[in-house]
């Protein structure tokens, strides 16, 4: 991987952690989640003049990753409902790297090689680790919340490439990418406003926040990522996106002041050593 992509990914993982630590205010996950979508929209709209329109062939590839980011929203906000963050977050983004490459495989045809499969393997793994972090309550997990991460783990892998596929199709990453965003916002801002409909309005004019600096975050986060997934392998681009587990963590630890257990050093070690692997591949 070309070491700028290389960067740009890692980039793109540290803004991703950085919004979905703002998902810890205190709104049902649902509203927060259409609030940051809604603010994606807004940011990336004074762009769309310059970035024009995808190719018609694009767009069935579009309404397919609406359709699979609004399963990917229900199942987040599911999860999050009734499991805690440090085990839905690592269990969702640590299962879809596997599954992407697994998908990248079978579906693209891309071959990763054994440096690239052991990378995905380690790293993965290594995100998994997190989700334990020590004791008699994370030793018997919330099976209901872990059954919706791992649904949230097949839509990621799903929209993922759809997202890779049609990219290309469209002839600009950039113009797929802020299409995409802007449909939605308009997606989540009705979706919100039926399921929510006070809570969401209330956001608007009180979680600026949230709408704003999660919004701009998000959208820098995967519009990267689309880029990426144009110029690099699928399955190489989906695994670097996870280390934003490993960067949350950090983040749990220097800013929230997380306590530092055994299990999340050796997961760090793990994300690390598959992070060399995929650049070394």
């Amino acid at each position: 991987m070309d070491l700028f992509v290389f960067c740009a990914v890692l980039t793109a993982a540290a803004f991703h952690a950085s919004w979905n630590a703002l998902l810890k205010v205190k709104l049902e996950p649902i509203v927060a989640i259409s609030l940051i979508s809604v603010g994606c929209g807004i940011v990336v709209l004074p762009l769309m003049p310059f970035v024009g329109v995808p190719a018609p062939e694009s767009w069935a590839y579009i309404c397919g990753s609406l359709t699979v980011h609004l399963f990917y929203y229900a199942a987040l906000a599911e999860a999050y409902r009734t499991g805690d963050l440090g085990l839905v977050y690592p269990i969702a983004r640590g299962a879809a790297p596997l599954m992407t490459a697994t998908g990248a495989y079978l579906l693209v045809g891309q071959e990763l090689g054994a440096l690239g499969w052991l990378g995905v393997a380690v790293l993965a793994s290594g995100v998994l680790v997190l989700s334990f972090k020590g004791g008699p309550a994370s030793a018997k997990p919330n099976l209901r919340s872990a059954g919706f991460a791992l649904l949230t783990a097949l839509t990621i892998t799903t929209y993922t490439l759809i997202d890779a596929v049609g990219a290309k199709l469209a002839g600009s990453a950039h113009a797929y990418a802020g299409w995409l965003f802007i449909l939605d916002a308009v997606m989540m801002a009705i979706y919100g406003l039926l399921r929510f409909p006070r809570a969401f309005k209330a956001g608007l004019t009180r979680e600026l926040r949230l709408l704003f600096v999660g919004g701009g975050l998000s959208a820098a986060a995967y519009w990267t990522v689309i880029w990426a997934l144009t110029v690099a392998p699928i399955a190489l681009v989906a695994a670097l996106r996870e280390t934003s587990v490993l960067i949350a963590a950090a983040i749990g630890v220097v800013v929230l002041r997380e306590p530092v257990v055994p299990a999340r050093i050796f997961a760090a070690c793990l994300v690390l050593a598959g992070v060399i692997l995929i650049r070394l591949r």
